[in-house]
């Protein structure tokens, strides 16, 4: 068994078609509002019924908010390397630190050659692949002397200059299935991302343990590798699917899972009933693995490679909101407790008018799905509480640099300030669309929806949408203090002000929703889908 313990994730694989040019972005901005963590494309260049890969993305990242993009993957004959590194840094920073990199080596050589692309055999274009990746990193590395040099057999860079860094540390996945192209992962990539239709049984386990070896060879950890999947399915077989892909993520270490579909319903079933469960028995099964005198390797004894920030990671960070799960009858996730603390004298509501829920008739039926609709509630709060630790973490780093200011380090201190400064603005302004995202979410699908299974839900219903705009607002007090912040005197004291006031209003939301929304859930699902 392989878990390399990597938080999940779960995306789709979409087919950049022309004919409507307009419909390949829906289904993005649909995978978006179900809640799914990453939208892919295929990427080849001498196709002229698709539309470009890279055009595709940047518009699409420009109709989104939250979720990530990638290639999948990204045809590297045709496209550059120290040009593609520019244009991945750029996406990047446009975005908020939504882009990671999809690569492959080639393979359809006479489009390739037809389009000016020089044809290669299969070991020249792991070589090729293999220096490219190095160019990209070098173009990245703003923070080392000096420009590009690279003096390879398929590319040369000599003196280009470096830039721009990306906003986050951007993945370098693979497209790998032979044993030269998964060598070349282990010493390298971040990611190994083939399609299940091409592998053969057991060529999972066969490309885990080379990817493992080369990468210990190299002086890496085989953690640091996330291992993501592009597989196909069908809703209707939704509990023996989840059943598949937990047993991967257990025993094979997938820790992302991409849907191949451009089919709508099949999405929103892929979000809400099959991603819900995977993450529900990947949790319990890891939890088993870590009881005393299991002999499982337990992933939540490892650091996990996916954070934004981690060497290697993924740029996919999403807790499983699992350590509240229940093994009881009934709604199967508790909620999370207010403890009641607060940071600001300000009050935006009376928390003691909040209406209640009706009590669960008797003999109500918590279905799976249904179950796993509320897990997956308070998985999303939970990751938006985390968020929330990071963003007040990160002005008190800020507070620490206004003060440290040596005469003389000051130059560098003034660096590091800017530096923090916009580091704190993108991750502010990041989360605060995550935030509007999840509560734009529940207002047009959710709420509706549970509205039509129970009526007596009414008056919780309209509460928290009339707290989802109280919040909106106050989003755009810790905006407007942020800008005033990097733009003017640096006291942090309205931004600190700000935070505190969202802490408290959103920490209080949050648990009241879970409160009274987590048994309806469990009841009736999300959209509709809470068939056993």
């Amino acid at each position: 068994m392989t878990d390399y313990g990597h938080e999940l994730a779960f995306g789709v694989f979409l087919t950049p078609g022309n004919e409507q040019p307009q419909r390949v972005v829906e289904l993005a901005q649909l995978a978006e509002a179900v809640g799914l963590d990453l939208v892919t494309f295929q990427d080849h260049p001498y196709q002229p019924a698709f539309l470009d890969t890279w055009t595709l993305m940047s518009y699409v990242a420009a109709r989104t908010q939250r979720i990530t993009l990638a290639g999948n993957v990204l045809n590297l004959p045709l496209r550059q390397p120290a040009v593609l590194a520019r244009s991945v840094a750029s996406l990047d920073l446009l975005s908020g630190g939504r882009v990671e990199l999809g690569i492959g080596a080639g393979g359809f050589w006479d489009a390739i050659e037809a389009m000016g692309g020089r044809r290669l055999s299969p070991g020249q274009a792991v070589d090729a692949l293999g220096e490219a990746i190095e160019i990209i990193r070098q173009v990245w590395d703003t923070g080392t002397r000096g420009g590009v040099r690279f003096h390879g057999s398929y590319y040369e860079v000599s003196g280009a200059k470096r830039g721009p860094a990306p906003a986050h540390r951007v993945s370098v996945w693979v497209g790998a299935y032979k044993p030269r192209m998964l060598r070349l992962t282990g010493r390298l990539a971040d990611g190994w991302l083939p399609s299940l239709s091409y592998l053969q049984p057991g060529q999972l386990t066969e490309g885990n343990a080379l990817i493992d070896r080369a990468a210990v060879e190299a002086g890496r950890e085989p953690e640091a590798i996330r291992r993501l999947l592009n597989i196909g399915g069908e809703v209707s077989a939704a509990g023996q699917w989840a059943e598949r892909l937990a047993d991967l993520a257990v025993t094979e270490g997938t820790g992302t899972f991409i849907l191949a579909s451009d089919d709508p319903d099949t999405i929103r079933g892929f979000a809400a009933e099959v991603a819900p469960a995977v993450r529900e028995q990947v949790a319990a099964a890891r939890s088993d693995a870590s009881r005393p005198g299991s002999s499982g390797r337990s992933g939540a004894s490892r650091p996990s490679s996916s954070g934004r920030s981690g060497a290697g990671g993924s740029g996919l960070t999403r807790p499983a909101g699992s350590s509240r799960i229940t093994d009881s009858g009934g709604p199967g996730v508790q909620a999370t407790p207010d403890d009641g603390t607060r940071l600001s004298e300000q009050r935006l509501w009376d928390e003691t008018a909040r209406p209640a829920r009706p009590a669960p008739p008797p003999g109500a039926r918590y279905t799976p799905a249904g179950r796993a609709a509320s897990a997956e509630l308070v998985a999303v709060h939970d990751m938006l509480r985390a968020e929330l630790a990071t963003v007040r973490d990160l002005i008190v780093q800020v507070q620490k640099g206004a003060i440290d200011a040596a005469r003389a380090r000051s130059e560098l201190n003034q660096m590091t300030m800017r530096q923090n400064n916009w580091t704190m603005g993108a991750y502010c302004q990041s989360y605060c669309r995550i935030v509007t995202q999840h509560h734009s979410l529940e207002d047009v699908a959710v709420f509706p929806y549970l509205r039509t299974r129970d009526n007596g839900l009414g008056p919780v219903l309209d509460r928290l949408q009339e707290e989802h705009r109280v919040i909106h607002g106050v989003l755009d007090t810790v905006d407007r203090a942020l800008v005033n912040y990097i733009s003017q005197s640096g006291d942090t004291s309205a931004l600190t002000d700000a935070a505190d006031l969202l802490t408290d209003t959103l920490l209080s939301h949050l648990a009241y929703e879970e409160r009274e929304l987590i048994d309806p859930l469990a009841r009736y699902g999300f959209y509709g889908y809470d068939e056993d």
